[in-house]
Order: structure tokens, then sequence, then C-alpha cells
């Protein structure tokens, strides 16, 4: 899970949920809005459509039985959210006047279109006596007096609004809503007569303002997530088909560093399909790098075979003038050497010659002290000539290294024909063997002059060591102690005084040091052969 956070494949799933995601919010959220506007809206639309259904009936009469019928007609009526506040009945002072007449002195004549205080009109004609109350026969009365009439500001339904608000709106003529506990109410004027106005007040609850958003969101909520969900599906596709052709090119490359030459990354095919093009001129270029490795390492191998064989003629030389010696020590050191080195030539050859693919297994790993002896024994006999004490310690037991025989003979030779190369006739040299739990350290001195500049003498190809010398000697034993992860070191001989040099070899990975199994002798020991 750690690996797949850092990862490509990780990073565009990311960015395609951050990208989807402001998409969505910035369409979804005024989206959302819209549609909460749009409930609220329609809910007063409703109520206004309420309101207007009950202006013909006004219009036609403030009867309160003929409006609460007309009320309870309606939707909002028989939910109990509308109510009507009917204005008073017309005041008729203004048309009456006091009048003497055959009913008696000081009685109130009826004059036409009025009828007296607590009397009624009969066929138009005044009665000494008082009428039956509450009767009207002629239509063309158009009120009584005040606090007469059957609908004086009555209410009909349940008022939720102030009386100031209903005044209010009445007054100005115009519709308005005002919030109300529980939800809003909308106050509706209807012109009754070219006098008086009714209000028609229908309720509006919370619940209607909002009926239908929460819906809306959960349907615009799950097509974000949706959204999210595609674009994170398509970005880990994309993702894999890039990711997986990276992947490709780096097992190549890894298998190309541990030596497969053979290996190349698919450019076409079913493998390389969906790969991005950038990635496709990368394999492109890593094929050709691949192939010109491996034309480099076939000309490296043609011209090492070519001079090898080119070494067989005065090998052939060599090898008839030490059969031509005779017998004695130097003689015989003389011949094992030219066949020694006639067969690392015949084996140079051979390897330059063999395929990769053909090399035979190799055995990692030898006796050190073993491998030591053998080659100190082999430059003993140059020294007994040239006349150097040597001496060897450490090398009585078994300490194995994990590199092959040959290479560890071949350090060992070159530390050893160092001091030979570098150092007058007669001097002393030692080599001291001390293997720990983790490493194997091998310490050659001698009592030359020592180094003038150790960091030049480890760089390869910079050494002066004279005629002959290529300079490459101490980088081929640095290069063996490194790959075992240890180290090679120059310094001062404590003993003989001249120069030492140290090869360290890792023999365990671990970094436990317990006590040295080998001493180093004594100078009084140095001259003991």
């Amino acid at each position: 899970m750690m690996r797949l956070r850092h990862s490509l494949r990780w990073a565009l799933i990311k960015a395609a949920v951050a990208g989807t995601t402001m998409v969505a919010l910035a369409f979804l959220i005024p989206l959302g809005l819209m549609v909460q506007q749009t409930a609220r809206d329609r809910a007063f639309t409703a109520a206004e459509r309420q309101a207007a259904a009950l202006g013909p009936a006004l219009a036609i009469t403030t009867d309160q039985d003929a409006i609460a019928r007309a009320v309870a007609s309606t939707d909002a009526g028989t939910q109990g959210r509308m109510a009507v506040h009917l204005p008073p009945a017309e005041s008729a002072g203004a048309g009456a006047g006091t009048l003497s007449g055959p009913g008696g002195a000081g009685g109130v004549a009826s004059a036409p279109g009025a009828t007296a205080p607590g009397a009624a009109a009969s066929g138009g004609t005044a009665q000494g006596g008082t009428a039956p109350a509450g009767k009207v026969s002629d239509p063309a009365v158009a009120g009584a007096a005040a606090g007469s009439g059957p609908s004086a500001g009555a209410t009909i339904g349940e008022v939720r609004a102030l009386a100031a608000d209903v005044a209010s709106a009445g007054g100005q003529g115009r519709s308005f809503t005002v919030e109300v506990p529980g939800g809003y109410a909308l106050l509706q004027p209807v012109a009754v007569d070219t006098v008086r106005t009714a209000v028609v007040e229908v309720f509006v609850a919370d619940g209607d303002l909002t009926r239908g958003v929460a819906t809306a969101w959960q349907v615009l909520s799950g097509v974000a997530l949706g959204l999210v969900a595609v674009s994170v599906l398509v970005a880990d596709r994309m993702g894999a088909r890039i990711v997986g052709s990276a992947r490709r090119l780096a097992a190549a490359a890894r298998s190309l560093g541990a030596g497969d030459l053979a290996v190349r990354v698919p450019v076409d095919g079913k493998q390389a399909a969906g790969s991005p093009e950038e990635l496709r001129e990368a394999a492109h270029a890593f094929n050709a790098m691949a192939d010109r490795v491996v034309q480099l390492l076939a000309a490296e191998r043609e011209l090492a075979a070519d001079l090898s064989h080119r070494l067989r003629t005065p090998l052939t030389v060599l090898r008839l003038n030490a059969a031509s010696l005779g017998e004695g020590d130097a003689a015989d050191a003389t011949r094992h050497a030219v066949a020694q080195l006639e067969r690392e030539v015949d084996q140079i050859i051979r390897s330059a010659r063999r395929a990769p693919e053909d090399a035979p297994a190799v055995t990692v790993g030898c006796d050190a002290a073993e491998v030591i002896r053998e080659r100190v024994g082999f430059w003993s006999a140059l020294a007994e000539d040239e006349g150097r004490r040597w001496q060897l310690a450490g090398a009585d037991r078994e300490t194995p290294v994990p590199v092959q025989r040959g290479d560890l003979a071949a350090a060992v030779d070159a530390l050893l024909g160092n001091v030979f190369r570098h150092t007058g006739v007669g001097t002393a040299f030692s080599v001291d063997v001390l293997a720990t739990g983790s490493s194997v350290i091998v310490l050659v001195g001698d009592a030359g002059p020592g180094f003038t500049d150790p960091e030049a003498a480890l760089k390869r190809g910079e050494g002066h060591g004279g005629e002959g010398s290529t300079g490459l000697g101490l980088d081929i034993v640095r290069k063996l102690a490194e790959a075992t992860g240890g180290d090679l070191a120059l310094g001062r001989s404590a003993v003989l005084g001249g120069a030492e040099i140290r090869l360290r070899l890792r023999s365990r990975p671990d970094g436990t040091v317990p006590p040295r199994t080998g001493r180093r002798r004594g100078r009084g020991s140095l001259f003991a052969r």
C-alpha cells in the first residue's frame, strides 16, 4: 500500500479525483441551489393560484356561507391553510334624511335606496309600524346601517397573519408574503367593489418550500460520485498502462545490468499496446543501447583474443629458451612461469571466443590462506635469487573468501609484483593474513622507500613503475576488494618501515569483528628464513 501511494498510478488517480470533484462541484452546487429556488417559487405560485381561485366568488358575493363553500372547494381550504378577511358592510348614513310625512310626526321615512333603522322596506312604501327584522325584499337595497348585515368585517378560515399585515395588504392593494410560525402567509387583496377590498390569506408551510429539494440533492450527489468513480476507473486503467510500460523498461534495465545481454523491451504487439509514445521512444532507445553494448563487448572480446594470439609467438620462444636452461631451481621456476603464462593466454583466448550464454558455471569462493601460500611460494624462488628476506604469517588455517581462486591469485601476484618492481634487490618483504568474523585482511609490507603519492598510486593507469609497468595492478586489486564489500588502503609498514598495502576482503555481510586468529611476527622472526 505504501508503494502504491508513491507511484505514478496513485498520482494519476488523485489528479483525476481532484479534477472531477472540482468540475462536479462547479456545476452541481449552482444546479442544487437553482432546484431549491425553483421549489420555493413553485410553492408560492401554487398559493397565488389558490388565492386567485376565490376572486370570482368574492366579486359576486360577500356572504359568509357562500365564501365558506368557495374556500372549502380549494385544496388549501381543505387543508386548513386558507382564510378570507371580508370587508365591513357599506355604511348607509350618508344617503338618509329626516322627513315628516303621513306616517306621523317625528317618524323616519324611507328614502329611495335606504331603510330606516330597525325597519324593512316592502314594495317601496313606508309603514307607520315596524316591519319584521332580517328580511330584504328589494334587491336594489345595497347595504344597511353600521352594525347591521351578515359580514361586517368577518373572517372565514384559520388566521395566521397579523391584523396589521392584513390591513396593510388591503390598503396597499398589492400581494406580499409575511413570515408566520411554521412558514409564510401569502396575502392577496381582492376587490369586492369599487370601494371595498377583501384579503385572501394562504398559508405556505416550510415543508412546501423545500419539497423535493433533498431528493434532488441526493440525485446530484449520486451523479457526482458516479462521475468521480468513472474518472478514477479511467485514470487507473490509463495509469496501469503507463506504469506497466515503465516497469517493463526498468526490469529490462536491471536485467541488462545483471549481465543479460539478450534482454529487450517490447515495442510492438500486445505487451506494448496502450503504451505512451514517450515510453515507446525510451524503449527504442534502450534496445539500441543494448545492441550497442553487445557490439562493443563482442569487439572487446575479439581484440582480447587477437592480442592474446599475438603473444603465442614470444611465448613459444620463451618456452624453448626455458627448456634449454638445464637443471636448477631458477630454471624450474622459469619453466613453471612460462607454462603458467601459456595457460593464462589460452584461457583468455577461450574466454574471448566463447559466447556469454556458453560460459561454464563458476564456483565463487576459495581458501585465501591456501592461495596466498601458493603464490608466496612461487615468488620465494625469485626472492632467494635476489637476496630478499621474507616472511609469511597467519596463513596456516583455512580462511574462506567469496572470490574466485584465479582472481585472488592475480591480486596477490599484483601485490608481490609491486614489491619486486618498485624496490631494490635485497629489500625484505612480508605477507600477513588476518582473519576476523566478517573479513580477511592481507597485509603486504616491504623495507623500501614507500609511496610518495598514495592517492595517485591507486588511480587507474597513473602509476609510475618504470618500464614494463601499466599502472593497473593496484586498480585490479581494489576492484576485487570492492566487489566483496571490502577496500584497499596504502600506508607505511610499522615493522619494515617501507610501504604497506592492506587488502580487506569481506567474508560475511555482518559487521561483527571477533578477535583475530592470526598474529604478525615481530621483527626478530622476520629474517628466520
